[in-house]
């Protein structure tokens, strides 16, 4: 039995459609909510609705191409796993790498934003927590103590992962439901939207990069986690897809509504001078109720500052620690990252991993908006390998278990990778560009473990990912270059820079899926599934092949 074997045997299959929505959704409705329609119109002003709905659609389209291959491969950590099925190490790994960072850097901002809203606390200490731009020393011990919290009750079992997620979740519906409605009825200014510069007033260049860079992709990518808790997931083909779907129109739902009652909500007197992007709330939703007299709401939003993005750090520090094992198997990290307790079914070693990170990034990013910037682009980044991976396993391995197979699918995935690679662009340069860096800063340690490895073994991975690196180049390039609403010199016209980005995703998408290639990964994975016998999978890639058989039901 193989070491991958022996770790997954060790989970349990305990979590179904509702448990595994509630992953979702609650991954969804963290810190976003609190923060987003403010950043959202101050960028686009009333037209943020419309962004929302832009993102849903992005992260619904992607989503549907990572729902077919969660349902393929329902192991942990499946969101750093598929492209290295189709591409081997290199593309898989700069997938993985942009998953994780994308990731486990929410946690922190989870943590960072519980305390920005409690700094609005009415309490001496709690207003020295934060100085307006950043946390202080004690805003960064109390954060410090949110992280071990979310990973301590990640540390025991699933069981209680599953149950203390849930009964947080419902609250963190009903919560933001609460908040719209409230506001809503409280207050219906619909001058807010028909003046002060009208439904656009900074053009449409403002509502695409709203979608990029306000906290709307921060927030839809909590899709993620049902397809990275895809090891612990009852019958994965049929509760996969209607959790990751589900909690992706849940959200959108009460996202719009909240949307709409902030832009009717916000007095008059506010927008008079500069705007909707002279708006500077410091605790946005809780500020608008106190402002029309619903102190109670103001409580409850308070309260929910810390429950709501405490819930999606919690679930963000059991992902992550499924996708460093993940990560560990495809070969890229030692070997005890890739171990479960055989007692409670955690990956103890990668959770530890995690946390030791956590701080990293809370001792650098010490507010919640310089983490959502980086958190959105790189999330953009690891969302390209989706669209080309399912149609690339389609043509090369057409006989393996599809429990959810659209037939739009050829339609769907190249728009996907279009939508990943637009929003990518919206997110302006100079992002673009520092995010895809720090994609760059992760190749070391694929150096250490691939480079040693013969030329004739190490060659068909650096073909098949030479189309993922020229990619980040060429959309670095682009966005250097592009249109001034989106942070470019200028030398690509506005309207046409929108159709070369296109032209430029689709180019990238055929180019990806001719690059795929029956790797040893993916050799195995058939062997697993028992799509094609032993003796036609190769020799010298490892045995075991009907060793997961009973564990994924085939």
């Amino acid at each position: 039995m193989s070491t991958e074997q022996g770790s997954h045997s060790h989970y349990r299959r305990s979590l179904g459609p509702v448990a595994l929505t509630a992953v979702g959704l609650g991954s969804i409705i963290g810190s976003g909510w609190l923060f987003g329609a403010e950043r959202a119109a101050a960028l686009a002003g009333p037209a943020a609705i419309l962004a929302w709905v832009i993102g849903a659609a992005v992260a619904l389209t992607i989503a549907l191409t990572y729902s077919e291959l969660g349902s393929m491969f329902p192991k942990a950590g499946g969101m750093v796993r598929y492209g290295q099925y189709s591409h081997g190490s290199l593309a898989g790994y700069l997938a993985a790498w942009a998953n994780w960072i994308a990731i486990v850097s929410v946690i922190p901002g989870e943590a960072t934003a519980s305390v920005q809203y409690m700094s609005s606390w009415d309490f001496g200490w709690a207003k020295a927590l934060y100085d307006g731009k950043e946390l202080t020393g004690s805003g960064v011990a109390l954060a410090s103590v949110l992280l071990l919290f979310y990973f301590f009750l990640n540390w025991f079992a699933i069981t209680l992962f599953a149950k203390t997620n849930t009964a947080i979740t419902v609250f963190k519906v009903v919560v933001p439901t609460l908040t719209a409605g409230a506001l809503l009825l409280s207050h219906f200014d619909t001058g807010n939207v028909t003046g002060n510069g009208g439904f656009t007033p900074n053009g449409w260049s403002s509502v695409f990069t709203a979608v990029a860079v306000s906290g709307i992709v921060w927030a839809y990518n909590g899709f993620q986690s049902p397809l990275n808790m895809a090891g612990e997931a009852r019958e994965p083909g049929k509760s996969l897809p209607k959790a990751v779907i589900s909690s992706i129109l849940i959200a959108l739902v009460i996202y719009v509504a909240l949307q709409i009652a902030f832009l009717t909500a916000v007095p008059a007197a506010d927008l008079k001078h500069g705007g909707w992007s002279g708006l500077s709330f410091n605790s946005p939703l809780a500020d608008l109720s106190l402002a029309w007299g619903l102190n109670w709401l103001a409580m409850l939003l308070y309260a929910d500052a810390f429950i709501s993005p405490s819930g999606t750090g919690m679930i963000y520090a059991a992902t992550t620690s499924r996708m460093i094992q993940g990560v560990q198997e495809n070969g890229h990290l030692p070997g005890i990252f890739g171990k479960v307790d055989p007692k409670t079914g955690i990956p103890r070693p990668a959770l530890l991993l995690n946390l030791g990170i956590a701080f990293i990034f809370l001792a650098v990013f010490r507010g919640w908006g310089s983490l959502a910037e980086i958190v959105s682009v790189a999330t953009v980044i690891s969302y390209i390998t989706g669209p080309v991976a399912v149609m690339s396993l389609r043509r090369l391995s057409p006989e393996l278990p599809r429990p959810v197979r659209l037939r739009a699918m050829p339609v769907i995935a190249p728009i996907a990778m279009v939508f990943g690679s637009l929003v990518l662009y919206w997110a302006r340069w100079p992002l673009t560009g520092k995010v895809i860096f720090i994609m760059a800063i992760g190749l070391p340690v694929w150096a250490w473990y691939e480079l040693r490895k013969p030329w004739a073994e190490l060659r068909p991975h650096l073909a098949a990912g030479a189309w993922m690196v020229t990619y980040l180049l060429v959309m670095a390039a682009v966005s250097w270059a592009g249109g001034k609403d989106f942070g470019g010199r200028g030398y690509l016209p506005g309207g046409w820079d929108i159709v070369i980005v296109a032209l430029i995703g689709l180019a990238f998408y055929f180019w990806g899926v001719r690059s795929a290639w029956r790797n040893p990964t993916l050799l195995e994975a058939e062997r697993e599934l028992g799509a094609t016998p032993a003796d036609e999978a190769g020799e010298g890639e490892g045995g075991d092949g009907d060793r997961v058989k009973a564990e994924v039901g085939v």
